[in-house]
């Protein structure tokens, strides 16, 4: 969250799903998340391992349509499936923001609600 400060923005919120979450687990989290009326923008920061960014990016493309989504999505994914990850959001058809790196994600969430 310092770095969301670091770059000039107000960080609303923080939530970890974990490393076994699944796609409906993520949604929630989404679903969660947006009730908050602070939250301007969601920047999803996923260095896996454990959780493999292709069930991230598949919870991210099922919140977004389920829950139409009003305010920018971030994403950024490294680790386990990633290029899997990355085309599943590329495909969705989404307005979803890719960030290379979590300073970059960071960047652009500031960016976003300007």
């Amino acid at each position: 969250m310092d770095i969301i400060s670091l770059h000039g923005g107000s960080p609303a919120n923080f939530l970890d799903v974990g490393g076994s979450a699944n796609v409906d687990q993520i949604k929630a989290a989404f679903d969660i998340i947006t009730t908050d009326p602070a939250v301007k923008a969601i920047l999803v920061n996923i260095f896996g391992g454990i959780m493999k960014c292709d069930i991230i990016a598949e919870g991210i493309v099922e919140a977004s349509r389920s829950l139409n989504l009003s305010v920018p999505v971030i994403v950024r994914l490294e680790g386990t499936n990633v290029e899997k990850g990355q085309q599943i959001l590329r495909d969705s058809g989404l307005e979803l923001i890719s960030a290379n790196d979590l300073d970059d994600a960071a960047k652009k969430a500031v960016t976003a609600i300007a």
